[in-house]
């Protein structure tokens, strides 16, 4: 299987069904794209039913494209990270991996303009965020529910509105910014340096206002970001965790348990907001996003600073914060079957306590004159 021809399979995986995120190429089953979360078979127009163990490692080899880099991740790590683009068509970000004895690969499609936050419907805060001169600001949630796509448009706002130097250091670089009124250098590992750790290092040299960390992996980048937040940096990057509160709880683990005390007052004085994301199924098709929002405030610092109690945790600060612009993903979600995006049945499968937004559906049915139970036709027996 040539480069050619690899570039033919993934064109016909692009043209085969609309709204596609994803491409999956996995032993044991056909070519599949993902689409509104959801994987579907693609029929090439030839015989190519079951992906063999040989077909699907010359895929993955092809597009490593002797890299000596990511021939060692693949080996040593089981998996590396490649950005491949497709003629003028798409660009990816492409994850091989190893499972058994075979190879996978997955490719995202990176959209080639950075949507607007009015176009993606972003909330309100979206646009206070480009406004921070500095502090941490961490956008977390699961791979693959928009948070690179909320990154860019907030760093669009900045690029649009500000006249500063922006750093951004990306595994790989998926977004690409023009020049407007900012001025941005992108920065991808492996081709411009060597870790996430060494690129932060290397940035606070580079006179930047504004840096953008892909992910915060490791105790040591993180320890950098904190260094920068504090030095008057604005600092933009990502975790995988899912609520604002095991934010917090993540970070502080990273270091040793003598250091905690000096990691909780520092995390009080730089976090400036934390936004956390999910993907809901949309009603009509595709998928909308659902937050949940934490702004830096005095209750905030101090919960930081002592840890949550009875009646002191992070959601019940976000629930008492809805004047600051934060909000819960249970109040966010009851909005959105409110708006009529998404079905009450997506709206409690994604909710993160089903009783407060069964509560809030019924109210909303109530108001509507709808029945909010299935129940009818009782009788009581004298």
């Amino acid at each position: 299987m040539r480069k050619q021809e690899i570039d033919y399979i993934l064109t016909l995986m692009l043209d085969f069904h609309k709204d596609i995120s994803d491409l999956n190429i996995t032993v044991g089953k056909p070519p599949q794209v993902e689409s509104s979360g959801e994987l579907k078979v693609v029929d090439l127009g030839f015989p190519l039913s079951r992906i063999t163990p040989f077909q699907a490692e010359i895929f993955a080899l092809n597009l490593i494209n002797k890299d000596r880099r990511l021939m060692r991740d693949l080996v040593e790590d089981g998996s590396c990270d490649v950005s491949y683009a497709l003629h003028d068509r798409a660009r990816f970000r492409v994850n091989i991996f190893s499972q058994g004895d075979n190879y996978s690969t997955v490719l995202r499609k990176l959209e080639e303009r950075i949507p607007t936050c009015e176009e993606l419907g972003l909330p309100k805060v979206f646009f206070e965020i480009p406004e921070e001169k500095n502090g941490f600001v961490l956008f977390v949630g699961a791979t693959g529910t928009g948070k690179t796509t909320s990154l860019a448009a907030v760093l669009n706002e900045i690029n649009e509105k500000r006249p500063v130097h922006v750093i951004t250091l990306e595994d790989p670089v998926e977004y690409r910014h023009s020049h407007e009124m900012a001025t941005f250098n992108q920065r991808e590992l492996g081709v411009d340096f060597i870790s996430f750790a060494s690129g932060l290092r290397a940035a606070l040299r580079q006179a930047p206002k504004v840096i953008l960390v892909g992910e915060m992996r490791d105790r040591e980048t993180m320890e950098i970001g904190l260094s920068a937040a504090e030095t008057g940096h604005l600092v933009f990057s990502s975790l995988h965790t899912m609520t604002a509160g095991q934010t917090i709880n993540r970070i502080i683990g990273m270091f040793p348990l003598d250091e905690e005390s000096q990691i909780r007052a520092r995390l009080a004085d730089t976090i400036r907001w934390i936004i956390c994301q999910k993907l809901l199924p949309k009603i009509g098709g595709g998928r909308v996003a659902a937050f949940e929002i934490l702004k830096t405030n005095l209750r905030v610092r101090d919960t930081i600073l002592h840890g949550e109690a009875d009646g002191k945790t992070f959601q019940d600060i976000i629930e008492a914060g809805h004047a600051f612009g934060m909000v819960t993903f249970d109040d966010y979600i009851t909005g959105l079957y409110r708006e009529g995006l998404i079905t009450e049945k997506t709206a409690l499968s994604y909710a993160t306590t089903k009783g407060v937004v069964g509560r809030g559906i019924d109210s909303i049915k109530s108001a509507r004159g709808e029945d909010t139970t299935a129940i009818k036709d009782l009788e009581m027996e004298w």
